[in-house]
């Protein structure tokens, strides 16, 4: 069960999407989290006790500079 993770992380999830891809970014947390499929782009939404079950590991973490849009 995967307990901590972050805005921006990158997980696998056990079960595959149906496009195949079964890595995922996170892009809201909260009480629900909301998961975008980096194979088709498809967003869902898992209440976070679903999300913990079905994550399995955090591929990449999300880049804590918070300088991302700064040019």
């Amino acid at each position: 069960m995967l307990t901590e993770f972050a805005l921006g992380d990158r997980v696998e999830l056990r079960k595959k999407h149906a496009c195949g891809a079964n890595e995922w970014e996170i892009t809201r947390t909260g009480a629900d989290i909301r998961l975008k499929c980096l194979g088709c782009g498809r967003s869902v939404m898992l209440d976070r006790l679903d999300f913990m079950r079905a994550a399995k590991r955090i591929v990449k973490k999300a880049d804590s500079d918070g300088d991302e849009g700064a040019k």
